[in-house]
């Protein structure tokens, strides 16, 4: 028998076996070749595709908050910055908001986070308006939340604030940081009591925006937290200032926290 040659190695010697050098030249023959670059045309087509999926989604996120895309790809470099250790979590339009490079800029952030404000806080509002009629028809003699102090009677309009150590907070309605101070409250676990100022003692007002708000029924009915309408008491204690206002009485005398 003649020995076999191949064109990469040369000829063999007999009885010697397939050199090492053979096996790598024929595991690049030309078909494999051509595997393997379909592989890597396959690989950069999903890449490409995975980009574009990335880019138009942050083009729908973008939009949903009333930005471009080059501030959602700004806000997202943000966040991976200091500001995203200090707030994790933070919204694009507070974290744009106070990493604003201009007084232009933060004034533009604010007002479109006051009409987002706006437009969450009526969507909240109307599906709760359906949940409390659901709940109202299923369940006819409950409440899903209930007020500590009901308002009865005109008697019960100047009442005096009364103390045993427990903070107090007052809050009012379409106040985004009330409802936010209230959250804050609850997740660090204080006992509290809530006063509804400007509520014209409607006690489904502040129902719904104790619910609104995110107050645990539970909280409520154990007295962890208590609901109370405010009758007048925030102005009797002449503090000033804007709400939320969390306050608690020290050697006799209210002041704020």
């Amino acid at each position: 028998m003649f020995p076999f040659k191949n064109r990469n190695c040369g000829p063999l010697p007999p009885n010697a076996g397939v050199a090492a050098g053979c096996l790598l030249g024929a595991l690049l023959s030309p078909p494999l070749l051509a595997a393997t670059d379909d592989a890597k045309q396959s690989i950069t087509r999903e890449s490409v595709e995975t980009q574009s999926s990335n880019e138009s989604g942050r083009s729908v996120m973008a939009r949903g908050w009333g930005l471009s895309p080059q501030e959602w790809a700004r806000y997202e470099l943000v966040m991976k910055g200091p500001r995203g250790i200090y707030s994790p979590g933070l919204d694009p339009l507070t974290a744009l908001g106070i990493e604003a490079e201009s007084a232009e800029e933060r004034q533009r952030f604010a007002e479109l986070q006051v009409q987002a404000e706006r437009r969450r806080v009526d969507k909240e509002l109307a599906y709760q308006r359906a949940y409390d009629q659901a709940f109202a028809r299923i369940y006819p003699d409950e409440k899903v939340i209930q007020l500590t102090t009901p308002q009865s009677s005109p008697a019960t309009r100047r009442a005096v604030m009364k103390s045993d150590g427990r903070l107090a907070v007052f809050v009012e309605e379409d106040c985004t940081s009330c409802i936010a101070q209230v959250q804050n409250l609850q997740e660090k676990k204080l006992a509290f009591d809530l006063y509804f100022v400007g509520g014209q003692s409607d006690d489904e007002r502040i129902r719904r925006w104790a619910i609104l708000a995110g107050i645990d029924p539970t909280s409520v009915h154990n007295r962890k937290i208590t609901l109370n309408h405010d009758n007048g008491r925030w102005l009797d204690l002449r503090l000033g200032g804007n709400l939320p206002a969390l306050v608690r009485e020290v050697n006799g005398k209210w002041q704020r926290q």
